[in-house]
C-alpha cells in the first residue's frame, strides 16, 4: 500500500515524524506536508502566489517534501504532480490538539483528509489532546493499529474518517468508541487588549475548561472522557431533506 503523509502543524513537527515512521508497518510512505504550521487554515488553497516545494532530509535519508503552502495544497501537488505513485491511503496527522466538534470545521489536518477524499483516495485525520508532555510516539502507534483495523473492514474507497486520541495519560485511552461529531458551537472569546502604542486589538481564544451541555454521545465528550473517537465523515453539505422542502416553495424573481 503507497501512503501519503500530510499534516498542518509542518514538516518539523514531531507529531508527523512519529507518523510517518508508525505507518511504515502498513506500506510505502511518502510525505508532503506545510514548510511552516497552517494550523486553523481549514480547506485554504493557494492560487494567487506559486507553490514552492524543497526536499527535506534526516540523516542523509529523504524525509519528504516541505511545501509553502496549507495543508490542502500539500495533497493537491502530491495528487497532481509530484508522487510517483498515486497513493491508495492519506493519513494526515498525528496533530497537535484535538480535532473534534466543529473545530473540525476550522482544522487544516481535517481538511488535508478531505482533499484526499476528493481526489477518491480514502483519509484519515489524526489528532492527539495536548497535554504538556504529548506522547507523539504512542499516539502513533495507537493510531496506526486503529487504521490498519480500519482498513481492515473494507472501507469504500473515498471515505473520510477523523480520528481522535485522548491525552497522554498511561491508563488512556479506556477503549475506542465510533461517535458523531458534536454541533455545539465552543465558547469563544475575544478578548480587548491594547499594545504600548495605545492602538486596540483583540486576542482570540476559548473560555478554559467550559463543559459542553449537548449530547454526551459526541466526540467531545467521549474525548473528555478518555476515549480513543473514530467518526465517519463526508463533505457533501446539501441538506436534503430541506431541499426536498424547498423545491415546493415557489420563488419569484
Amino acid at each position: 500500500m503507497h501512503i501519503l503523509v500530510t499534516n498542518d502543524d509542518g514538516i518539523y513537527a514531531p507529531g508527523l515524524e512519529a507518523l510517518a515512521v508508525e505507518l511504515t508497518r502498513l506500506g510505502t510512505v511518502e510525505v508532503f506536508a506545510p514548510a511552516i504550521e497552517q494550523s486553523g487554515v481549514s480547506h485554504s488553497i493557494t492560487y494567487l502566489t506559486p507553490l514552492i516545494v524543497q526536499d527535506v532530509f534526516r540523516d542523509g535519508k529523504l524525509f519528504g517534501r516541505k511545501v509553502a503552502g496549507s495543508p490542502a495544497d500539500c495533497v493537491k501537488l502530491a495528487m497532481l504532480q509530484l508522487s510517483n505513485t498515486l497513493p491508495s491511503l492519506v493519513v494526515s496527522g498525528v496533530n497537535a490538539g484535538a480535532n473534534v466538534g466543529i473545530n473540525v470545521l476550522y482544522s487544516g489536518t481535517v481538511a488535508a483528509a478531505i482533499e484526499g477524499a476528493f481526489f477518491g483516495v480514502t483519509s484519515i485525520a489524526v489528532s492527539l489532546a495536548m497535554t504538556e508532555q504529548p506522547d507523539f510516539r504512542r499516539a502513533a502507534k495507537l493510531a496506526v493499529d486503529l487504521i490498519a483495523q480500519l482498513m481492515s473492514q473494507d472501507v469504500p474507497a473515498g471515505s473520510l474518517w477523523n480520528i481522535n486520541l485522548p491525552e497522554s495519560r498511561s491508563d488512556w485511552p479506556l477503549g475506542v468508541r465510533a461517535v458523531p461529531m458534536c454541533v455545539e458551537r465552543y465558547r469563544e472569546v475575544l478578548e480587548r487588549r491594547t499594545d504600548p502604542r495605545g492602538r486596540t486589538y483583540y486576542w482570540a481564544g476559548m473560555e478554559p475548561k467550559t463543559p459542553h451541555s449537548g449530547d454526551p454521545d459526541t466526540d467531545v465528550r467521549a474525548l473528555a472522557e478518555g476515549y480513543a473517537t473514530i467518526t465517519p465523515l463526508h463533505f457533501a453539505l446539501t441538506h436534503r431533506e430541506r431541499l426536498e422542502a424547498a423545491r415546493e416553495w415557489t420563488f419569484r424573481l
